[in-house]
């Protein structure tokens, strides 16, 4: 079973860099497309950033494109997201997720991430 957790999030100034990590502590890790969401507070969670299970792919919101790069680490069942360039929009709360089935069905806690002017 997959279980995320991330972490890296705080708060940081516009123009600054966060870089924020989902480690899995299920088996099939490297089976699994994994992806960045957040949501913003009054809004819908949005998707900004996916990675297929080998990591040779990578997809990115408008949004974040440029700015934002994910990777991962199979062999440690870790994956990142290098945040550049934040600015106030991209504040919000960051989730990791594990893809079965073609659907986001794990998910993270989440972490808080704050870009203040």
């Amino acid at each position: 079973q997959v279980q995320l957790v991330e972490s890296g999030g705080g708060s940081v100034q516009a123009g600054g860099s966060l870089r924020l990590s989902c480690a899995d502590s299920g088996r099939t890790f490297s089976s699994n497309r994994m992806g960045w969401f957040r949501q913003a507070p009054g809004k819908e969670r949005e998707f900004i950033a996916g990675i297929s299970a080998s990591g040779r792919i990578t997809n990115y919101a408008d949004s974040v494109k440029g700015r934002f790069t994910c990777s991962r680490d199979n062999a440690k069942g870790t994956m990142a997201l290098q945040m550049s360039s934040l600015k106030p929009e991209d504040t919000a709360i960051y989730y990791c997720a594990a893809s079965t089935m073609g659907q986001y069905a794990y998910w993270g806690q989440g972490t808080q991430v704050t870009v203040f002017s």
